[in-house]
């Protein structure tokens, strides 16, 4: 695959040159170019890790570079801090909107740079309101500038930041996942608003994981990989299939596709769970599910995708809006996670270190955790059979520790996460949900975490098995579902092989 040439066309409103970054002696970026157009909207894809964050801060003057140069309309520039960046033309708007809520729309127009009255030197709120309806206007946005902006929705609160933007006359726009807490209308609404500012001649940066936004909104493409630029191409020349394989790394072969199917055979077993039309708005698109005693069901796609939504609607980590869910054949309906436990589900997070282990307790308090929230504090577990779980699991697992009574802090990330493991089997759940439990571990630790999760599912538990990592999902799953844009793409059997797995995340 090779990146196609600039276009003489289009003219560079920002210049990237070999910008480099480290941290730690390890490179995040390297040698990595970018050239944002006037009028075009241009993508920035990568996998988690590929450099996208840093090279945003890079421009945004969040970092200063360590080799390389950025050019805006042709002259230097070093934006020391964000406040620079965007005094020099470069604003962005975040995934997270980062505006005050308790603040009129106005006041977070203006934040900074109110106009003042010429003989006080006071705010002129009648220019200040007069000058918001003008900004709103021009995103074709209809709210009251007096009003708070929390009042309003995540949607208008980042078009709201994008008419700050305008307002200090950004000459090239950065969107860092705009669209991962909109719905379907919301997202329109915003890709409206991006076109127009397309035409005026705006340079505009758009980072998603989404792929079908992507061919929906953007003419050229950026992939990084790993901190290295692997190419820019003209989005319309670059398939959805060649996309995947420029950001993984690997070619797809489609034709080694041909025994793709919708679902494997299942296990006798009647189902432990059944998700029917599960979804929530602005997170998760209707979605079916069905898990049976002593199966793994591999749950796929790229960052982004759904994956950790799906998980934690299961486990009533949020609540879904729309769908049924049932365990054992019976309705459920999970107010939250106390009630997930109840019915025999558990949950290892994909953030072991802020949702997984209680970092200042010890290794058996950390084992014992959900055990004991679930027989409450009428039935508390007697200390000395807290060590005996502690100490069977602590065998069974291997978990590498001086003694149950050591920190957890203390012990190396492949051992935290086996005791988040361990917690969870000392409930003795019928379903176990591991969210990217090899991510962050040595080689050694993930090959005994893979062979605890065939294990586990011999024993006739159930297991969810959320993994990025396609070769893992097809080494320990009995099938596949993928998850592409926030919805279930298809599911796979699970002696499929990669193409099949990389053609659904691909959408071909």
């Amino acid at each position: 695959m090779n990146a196609r040439p600039t276009d003489a066309g289009a003219y560079p409103v920002l210049q990237v040159r070999g910008i480099g970054k480290r941290f730690a002696g390890t490179a995040a970026l390297e040698g990595v170019d970018l050239c944002l157009r006037g009028g075009e909207v241009h993508a920035l894809m990568g996998q988690n890790g590929a450099g996208k964050s840093t090279l945003i801060k890079v421009l945004t003057g969040v970092l200063a570079a360590d080799a390389g140069a950025l050019e805006l309309r042709g002259e230097p520039i070093a934006p020391a801090s964000p406040v620079q960046a965007q005094r020099l033309g470069i604003s962005t708007v975040y995934q997270e909107v980062n505006l005050c809520p308790n603040l009129s729309v106005a006041e977070n127009l203006f934040a900074g740079r109110f106009p003042r009255q010429r003989w006080s030197g006071l705010i002129d709120w009648r220019s200040v309101r007069r000058q918001s309806r003008e900004l709103l206007q021009e995103l074709n946005l209809h709210i009251d500038p007096d009003r708070l902006l929390g009042e309003y929705p995540v949607a208008v609160q980042q078009m709201v930041a994008i008419a700050r933007a305008l307002g200090v006359s950004a000459q090239v726009l950065v969107l860092d996942e705009p669209t991962s807490s909109l719905d379907e209308d919301e997202v329109e609404e915003l890709f409206a608003v991006i076109r127009r500012l397309r035409e005026r001649g705006m340079a505009i940066l758009f980072v998603t994981h989404f792929l079908d936004q992507v061919y929906a909104i953007c003419d050229r493409i950026t992939v990084l990989r790993n901190g290295h630029c692997v190419g820019e191409y003209l989005a319309s020349d670059l398939p959805h299939a060649a996309l995947v394989a420029a950001m993984v790394g690997r070619e797809v072969n489609m034709a080694a596709t041909a025994q793709q199917a919708t679902a494997s055979t299942a296990p006798a077993q009647a189902p432990v769970l059944q998700a029917q039309g599960l979804g929530r708005r602005g997170q998760l698109a209707p979605t079916d599910l069905e898990l049976r005693p002593g199966e793994v069901l591999g749950l796929g796609g790229l960052l982004g995708s759904g994956r950790t939504e799906l998980a934690r609607l299961l486990f009533g980590l949020d609540r879904a809006e729309t769908g049924t869910l049932r365990i054992d054949g019976a309705p459920a309906r999970l107010r939250g996670p106390a009630d997930a436990v109840t019915l025999g589900l558990a949950l290892c997070p994909e953030e072991r270190k802020t949702e997984g282990i209680v970092a200042d307790l010890s290794v058996r308090e950390n084992i014992v955790l959900a055990l004991q929230a679930r027989l409450g504090l009428r039935r508390f577990l007697s200390r000395a059979a807290q060590n005996d779980i502690a100490k069977r699991l602590v065998a069974s697992l291997g978990i590498k520790t001086a003694g149950i009574e050591t920190p957890v802090a203390l012990l190396s990330g492949g051992n935290q996460q086996k005791v988040v493991l361990a917690r969870w089997l000392a409930t003795e759940p019928k379903l176990l949900i591991l969210d990217e439990p090899t991510r962050g571990i040595d080689i050694a630790a993930k090959q005994e975490i893979m062979a605890e999760i065939l294990r586990l599912a011999r024993a006739g538990m159930a297991v969810l098995f959320v993994s990025a990592e396609t070769e893992e999902l097809l080494r320990v799953s009995d099938r596949i579902a993928v998850m592409r844009d926030r919805r279930k793409a298809g599911e796979l059997p699970g002696g499929c092989g990669e193409d099949a797995v990389f053609e659904l995340i691909a959408g071909q």
